[in-house]
């Protein structure tokens, strides 16, 4: 009878378990609001909800080139309940690019699920003298350092310090926080030249206040046909960055829920709305993938950020 009675315990042990997530899930966005992390994190945690009956929650930790808000995650408890929308320059150029990383970038992670890829654009104001990125680069040969360049993130130092090494010319990196900021001292002339996700720039360019000079990936944007490539625009063949969007959750975190995040994003992915918002207004390629697709295409990621980051003469923060 004792034998009998084990699957029904069994069952009953299972319906009594808990659905997970059994509340909001908390999603820390490395970078503040307005930036291309944030844009792709909003539009994701939106569009997994009805899959994962419960909202994710996004809460922007900007700061230290998105370290503070990927610590966060890394030392959180491996529930699920704490995810990281991480980018390159969290989860694949931070180890090249500082001297002292407060917790272990390649271990901290298990990642869930590539999102999205965006070009870099290399802009300028609308009515800057440099029409061209010829032109850019010839003013930065003349006099060295007196361009200068905008930066909020790795991912855009990285771009703009490996066409200046490239080119042979030196650009003088004025830091910000946030990319927005960058933007509005951009338009208002306070900086020469901001080099940054396609979905931060283009909006600007399509109103008119900006000028994009190039697109950092080996193909032309779809969204502006009419720019060339750094490679073409600066006679630069070997360069090309892209951008890319992570989801991560603590090492350390169960399979079964790794999984059903995976799932969630997959059935994401199918969404009209999000695979429009991302393609034609924003310019970014879908690119989900398996937890496994993922692990691997992190690994291949750091190897080749770190050996852009050395190439150009980066030296570690």
């Amino acid at each position: 009878s004792l034998l009998g009675a084990l699957p029904a315990l069994t069952a009953a042990t299972a319906i009594a378990q808990p659905a997970w997530p059994p509340g909001p899930i908390r999603g820390i966005c490395p970078f503040a609001p307005g930036s291309a992390t944030d844009i792709v994190a909003r539009l994701f945690a939106d569009a997994m909800r009805p899959s994962l009956g419960q909202p994710i929650v996004i809460e922007n930790r900007a700061g230290a080139g998105g370290m503070l808000g990927a610590e966060v995650v890394a030392r959180a408890a491996p529930d699920g309940m704490t995810l990281l929308f991480g980018t390159n320059s969290t989860n694949a150029a931070a180890n090249a690019l500082f001297r002292r990383v407060p917790f272990d970038m390649e271990r901290a992670f298990t990642p869930v699920s590539t999102l999205a890829s965006v070009p870099l654009i290399v802009a300028v104001k609308a009515d800057s003298p440099h029409r061209t990125l010829a032109e850019l680069l010839t003013a930065a040969r003349a006099r060295p350092e007196a361009i200068t360049y905008a930066q909020a993130s790795s991912s855009q130092r990285v771009a703009a310090e490996m066409l200046a090494s490239m080119a042979g010319v030196k650009m003088l990196m004025v830091p910000y926080r946030a990319s927005p900021l960058a933007v509005q001292d951009l338009i208002a002339g306070r900086v020469d030249v901001f080099v940054a996700d396609q979905a931060v720039i283009l909006p600007q360019v399509q109103a008119g206040a900006l000028r994009a000079l190039a697109v950092t990936t080996k193909e032309r944007s779809a969204q502006l046909p009419d720019v060339p490539t750094v490679a073409e625009a600066g006679n630069l063949p070997n360069y090309e960055l892209f951008a890319w969007f992570l989801l991560a959750a603590p090492a350390g975190t169960p399979a079964p829920i790794i999984a059903r995040l995976n799932e969630a994003v997959r059935e994401a992915a199918g969404s009209a709305e999000l695979r429009d918002r991302l393609g034609s207004a924003l310019g970014m390629a879908l690119r989900t993938s398996t937890p496994e697709e993922a692990v691997a295409f992190v690994a291949s990621e750091t190897r080749k950020w770190s050996e852009a980051i050395r190439a150009a003469g980066i030296e570690p923060e």
